[in-house]
C-alpha cells in the first residue's frame, strides 16, 4: 500500500497577471504564509491616500514602475522592476503608476484591499 502525498502548489505569477489584466486596482490574492497573505494587484493611474492604523506595507514590484506618494515628513519613492519597500504603519500613502504596474502586496490577512481607486 502507497500513501498519498499531498501536493504543494506551485503558483505561477505570471497566472495571477492574466488573471487581473485590465483590471487596476482589483487585488487578488496569491497564496497564505501563517497570518499573511501574498496578494497581486495591477497598477495603473492613481489610488487613494490611506493608511493602515495597524499594519506595515508590502510592495514588490513584479513588472513596470510605481510611484509610492507619501505626506510631510516622508518622500516619495519609486519602485523599478525587481525592487521592493515597506510602507510603515499609520504612514499616508497613495501608489501611483503611469504605466500596467504589476505588484506583490504582503499584508496580514485581517487586512481587508477593497480596491477602490480615486
Amino acid at each position: 500500500m502507497t500513501s498519498a502525498n499531498p501536493a504543494i502548489p506551485v503558483i505561477a505569477v505570471s497566472d495571477g497577471m492574466s488573471e487581473i489584466a485590465g483590471r487596476p486596482y482589483t487585488p487578488i490574492d496569491l497564496a497564505r504564509v501563517n497570518d499573511q497573505v501574498v496578494r497581486m494587484a495591477l497598477i495603473k493611474g492613481e489610488y487613494h491616500w490611506h493608511h493602515h492604523e495597524n499594519e506595515d506595507e508590502f510592495f514588490y514590484v513584479v513588472k513596470g514602475r510605481i510611484t509610492i506618494q507619501m505626506r510631510s515628513p516622508f518622500s516619495d519613492i519609486v519602485l523599478n522592476e525587481g525592487e521592493m519597500a515597506v510602507i510603515p504603519e499609520g504612514v499616508e500613502h497613495c501608489p501611483t503608476s503611469d504605466e500596467e504596474s504589476y505588484v506583490l502586496m504582503f499584508e496580514p490577512t485581517s487586512l481587508v484591499s477593497t480596491g477602490e481607486p480615486a
